[in-house]
């Protein structure tokens, strides 16, 4: 029986053990890699999706969507769209029906999207309305995380710079760690909605 907070305190999480995608992680620039990636992810089960922006550090300054990462459960695929912008095999993959994509907070990334060309979003599920289901109250993907797998998932690339002519490593494994967790997540959620094998507790209390 596992035990998921509907709240869970953040000082918990300094002390867990990291975790991070251990997969394999393609980094695309060109149209011709873009279309052999996107043919690639339509044949997979099931998809984690994550964006990352170029942080702004003045007002009035904003950037587009810098990277589109893409996982699988063993490969992520890094969508440099400050290179690509939105090419048409990321559109077909944006638009696809068939395969589940799976993100967090996902409608906000759409919409920062859709800053760089239209597109009909396909099949995307928004973790934060599932947990919310079961009455999980903390939704960012690293309380999520921790929560769930008792795992913590590193947040030092966040406000590094995306737009980078090449990417360090760092970012790479931060990028795809966020879209692969996406997956994780879902899956294992929904193994405890199948078999209700969990207890739902007010809040987890860090103690002095």
């Amino acid at each position: 029986m596992k035990t998921i907070f509907k709240k869970f305190d953040k000082k918990r999480i300094t002390a867990l053990p990291v975790v991070h995608f251990e997969g394999k992680i393609v980094v695309v620039i060109s149209e011709g890699e873009a279309e052999r990636a996107v043919d690639y992810l339509l044949t997979q089960p099931i998809l984690g999706v994550d964006t990352e922006t170029r942080p702004s550090f003045k007002k009035g300054q904003n950037h587009k969507v810098a990277l589109l990462q893409v996982s699988t459960h063993d490969t992520c695929f890094l969508f440099r769209l400050n290179y690509l912008g939105l090419a048409p095999a990321v559109v077909r993959l944006l638009e696809d029906e068939t395969v589940p994509k799976v993100g967090l907070s996902w409608h906000d990334d759409i919409l920062q999207l859709h800053k760089r060309a239209e597109f009909t979003p396909g099949n995307f599920i928004d973790l934060q309305k599932h947990v919310g289901e079961i009455g999980v109250e903390d939704r960012s993907l690293q309380k999520l995380y921790a929560n769930f797998f008792g795992q913590k998932i590193s947040k030092s690339q966040q406000l590094s710079n995306w737009e980078n002519d090449v990417l360090q490593e760092k970012q790479k494994i931060y990028a795809a760690t966020d879209a692969w967790a996406c997956i994780k997540l879902y899956e294992e959620l929904l193994r405890l909605e199948q078999t209700n094998d969990f207890k739902l507790v007010e809040e987890e209390v860090a103690t002095a």
